[in-house]
């Protein structure tokens, strides 16, 4: 009986990527694809002095931080843990087999990638892992996903960190498109086999948490770096759906190099260096990642009355079966309803395949979504299953802060930083 891919994905031995295969692959980025980025390392603490096998965490910037976190430890590999759902993907499906990629899905429990990563470990591997979960949505991080410090001391290898600073500005969420431009990295030791053994779960959290931190508008006000983009704002709605003038909620616009309200006329320009311009008597911020804040800020408001729901309509997609999905696509829509949270939880009715389809999910499982590329859609893992959303409106990013805020404001364990 032909087995499926989750079957296929899951029956699979991982080993230790190829010498010559990946040491090939990587070099061939580093002098093609990652040479348009500059990439400057630093080194406080040099992995590559590590004779053994080590873990080496990320913040995680962008969908191009494979290159920017490994290129520079040459010829060192490593084992990429990877979203599940991008298994999926025929585009991906090659490179990932050959590099032994180590799938998992995010932001619910999962014991498949646990076990690889320890026998990947006892094998003599490194394993690198963006402990955020899914890269920045806003250009600045948030705090690791649950487990992660409890993985760490499981796998009880010394961990190295790499920071990146302007990753996230070659390949923002709102708009993928690749934009050159300079990416500065650095590494640094962060726990001895020692460490982990003598530190608590919430001690290596808080270290975890403190060094992942990012802010790539904060970094590029000072390195004031030109991005190339002929689009360098296109898209850019998706991230700020609110006017901070008229109070308005998925009514902007964007084009190539500028954001408007369709409301009031609210207006700005951005540069290449991500510089926002108000136009005329506009009311802005300073950055994108602070205009984001602000809309969180403005949820936390709202959630604080009893009576608050949010809800919008949505079409579903799930992942194949047999068959990869083709055309850089990241679901099969197989229907449609109305997905609704309120302080009880969340909740969809509608059809699937012709058929009534529904879910409940509690707050407190549910700490916030995945977004595989842009802001045009969200997952979610219902009992192990991938559904994913296509809101019919602009309002992905307020899904996230308003279930990011009640799972939070309901005492879950996913807190934002101290």
């Amino acid at each position: 009986m032909k087995k499926s891919i989750e079957e296929r994905l899951h029956s699979k031995e991982l080993n230790v990527p190829n010498f010559l295969i990946y040491n090939f692959l990587a070099y061939f980025w580093k002098f093609t694809v990652a040479k348009g980025y500059y990439l400057k390392a630093t080194f406080i603490d040099d992995p590559k002095k590590e004779k053994g096998p080590y873990i080496l965490v990320s913040n995680h910037a962008s969908r191009l931080d494979y290159m920017f976190t490994a290129i520079p430890l040459l010829p060192h590999r490593f084992n990429f843990v990877a979203g599940y759902n991008e298994f999926f993907r025929s585009h991906l499906k090659g490179i990932f087999g050959l590099l032994h990629e180590i799938p998992k899905k995010n932001f619910t429990p999962d014991v498949y990638p646990v076990i690889q990563m320890k026998k990947l470990i006892n094998k003599g591997g490194r394993i690198a892992l963006f402990p955020e979960g899914m890269s920045s949505i806003s250009g600045g991080s948030q705090p690791v996903a649950l487990g992660s410090a409890k993985l760490l001391k499981f796998l009880n290898v010394p961990v190295y960190m790499c920071h990146i600073d302007g990753g996230y500005l070659t390949s923002p969420k709102y708009n993928i498109k690749d934009r050159k431009g300079k990416v500065c990295v650095s590494y640094k030791k962060l726990f001895s086999i020692d460490d982990l053994n003598n530190k608590t779960v919430d001690e290596i959290t808080e270290i975890l948490n403190k060094n992942i931190v990012m802010n790539d508008y904060e970094f590029n006000k000072k390195e004031q770096i030109t991005y190339k983009s002929k689009e360098i704002a296109k898209n850019i709605h998706q991230l700020l759906y609110k006017c901070p003038k008229c109070g308005a909620e998925f009514e902007s616009i964007s084009d190539e190099n500028s954001w408007t309200c369709t409301k009031c006329g609210n207006r700005f320009e951005m540069d290449n260096k991500y510089n926002l311009k108000a136009i005329n008597d506009s009311v802005i911020f300073e950055d994108p990642k602070i205009w984001y804040e602000y809309q969180r800020d403005e949820v936390k408001k709202e959630i604080s009355n009893p009576d608050f729901y949010f809800e919008e309509s949505v079409d579903i997609g799930f992942l194949p079966k047999y068959k990869y999905l083709k055309n850089k696509k990241t679901s099969n829509i197989e229907g449609k309803g109305i997905l609704h949270i309120d302080h009880n939880g969340i909740y969809f009715r509608g059809k699937r395949n012709g058929k009534n389809f529904e879910f409940n999910l509690t707050l407190n499982e549910t700490p916030t979504y995945g977004m595989c590329t842009d802001a045009s859609r969200f997952y979610t893992f219902v009992k192990g299953e991938f559904i994913e959303f296509y809101p019919h409106r602009n309002s992905v990013i307020k899904w996230f802060l308003v279930t990011e805020e009640l799972h939070r404001l309901h005492g879950g364990k996913w807190q934002n930083y101290k």
